[in-house]
């Protein structure tokens, strides 16, 4: 193993050491609002594909859903950072590797990036860069909810989220208005600054050196095995069947954002600040679960969520069909009001499924396991992304022809109505630990997160 240099064993002091200060949790804060203020570039995205590239709502939704393929593959960053440390480190060198990979992405699409195959590259390592921090940072939650009380269950997943919202609060608003007068690619080189910030909170990260006498093949066989034993595992393998199940219905998001900017006029400021309101609606539904909801059965939670958003859903049918103009509700009022109510529900919704997936996980594979079942979730949105783009061509919707529309809407609604009759295959009652027994050469290898 490598020795590591004197740069990379510089770092913060622990929690344990300051006795007053948790430094490794504002670290897991700074990365977690990292994520979230990202953000301010989404918009930018959306404008950049459309208007500068020229692409079709159907090619936008499936070249943002491809360009999303590295967080289908959490897992392998999970299982690089338990088995191959960089210096004899698991955590820190891969947060600041992010981080370069993260700016140097944001700042290509800022200079460089002209045609739609270098753009979908680019979101791709963008993506890449955050996804492989999340990874990292997922395990540490795992490893610290471990030391809750029971009656704290989903405390740092919510801490979590909380952070993930703030950081959406603090960008979403500037996302618009930045996109208004600056334009996109000024948008986007201001966001290259943000990953930098994780590389800077790498070294508040606790991370103790592994002995130089680790052996990489074992810990890989190691690692895998117990991986195998847990997918294989019906605790684990049928909540996440219904979760990606769950997630994989179609959406229509792609074609309804050309119809509210080409159709409704829907200017980059008014849509920052929507995603400025959702993003405050996002944080008290975080709030909502946790005061009022968390102690309520997985299977109810589900149900009555998914069939209130649905229900919710349909009154984008309202705004295509104009009927809200009868009503004397402009366009405007009314597509931020369903967009507030839809936004607390999904997120009420999404919480226990990051509750469930840290209590799943093994000891010793966290990193790995959590982001294989965080993954499922990201392969069902993508899956959901390309059916949705299916049906938007095949409904013939584009950027200037919104006359079924309202048929696209109605099939993606109903369709999430699909996994309802499978909650059977979620734990009715608080789901237990799973152990995976180890051997005595895997008690030799350290806590790999």
């Amino acid at each position: 193993m490598l020795i590591p240099p004197n740069w990379m064993r510089r770092s913060l002091p622990s929690a344990a050491e300051q006795k007053g200060w948790d430094w490794e949790l504002t670290a897991i804060a700074v990365i977690y609002f990292v994520q979230g203020a990202l953000g301010l570039a989404h918009l930018a995205i959306s404008f950049f594909l459309k208007d500068e590239l020229g692409l079709s709502p159907a090619q936008t939704a499936s070249l943002v859903g491809i360009a999303m393929l590295p967080w289908t593959v959490k897992p392998l960053y999970g299982l690089i950072s338990d088995a191959l440390p960089l210096w004899g480190y698991r955590r820190r060198p891969y947060l600041i590797l992010s981080s370069v990979l993260g700016a140097s992405a944001w700042w290509a699409l800022a200079y460089w990036v002209d045609s739609p195959q270098t753009a979908a590259v680019a979101i791709a390592c963008g993506s890449l860069g955050i996804a492989c921090a999340d990874a990292i940072i997922d395990a540490l939650i795992v490893q610290r909810a471990r030391e809750e009380a029971d009656g704290d269950a989903g405390s740092l997943q919510s801490f979590g989220w909380a952070c993930v919202s703030v950081g959406a609060i603090a960008s979403s608003w500037l996302s618009g208005y930045l996109l208004e007068h600056l334009g996109a690619r000024n948008v986007f080189s201001i966001t290259g600054f943000l990953p930098m910030l994780v590389g800077i909170a790498a070294w508040a990260i606790a991370d103790p050196p592994l002995p130089a006498s680790q052996s990489l093949w074992q810990t890989l066989k190691v690692n895998l095995g117990q991986i195998k034993q847990a997918i294989t595992n019906r605790q684990i393998l049928l909540p996440a069947s219904f979760i990606f199940l769950w997630q994989a219905t179609p959406s229509a998001d792609a074609a309804f954002f050309y119809f509210t900017t080409n159709e409704l006029g829907f200017n980059p400021e008014f849509l920052g600040s929507v995603r400025f309101a959702t993003s405050i609606a996002g944080l008290f539904g975080v709030w909502l679960f946790q005061r009022f909801l968390k102690h309520i059965p997985l299977r109810q939670i589900f149900l009555w969520t998914t069939v209130i958003a649905t229900l919710l859903g349909l009154t984008s049918l309202v705004l295509v069909n104009h009927w809200n103009r009868a009503l004397g509700i402009s366009d405007r009022w009314f597509s931020l009001g369903d967009s507030l109510i839809l936004t607390v529900a999904g997120r009420i919704a999404f919480m226990p499924v990051l509750v469930l997936a840290a209590r799943l996980c093994p000891k010793g594979i966290e990193a790995t396991l959590f982001a294989l079942l965080m993954s499922a979730i990201n392969i069902s949105s993508l899956v959901s992304a390309q059916l949705g783009a299916g049906l938007t061509y095949l409904l013939g919707v584009t950027e200037t022809n919104f006359a079924n529309l309202w048929l696209l809407l109605l099939i993606t609604n109903f369709s999430s109505l699909l996994p309802l009759p499978l909650l059977h295959w979620l734990a009715p009652a608080e789901q237990p630990k799973l152990t995976i027994p180890t051997d005595e050469a895997s008690a030799k290898v350290p806590t790999a997160t």
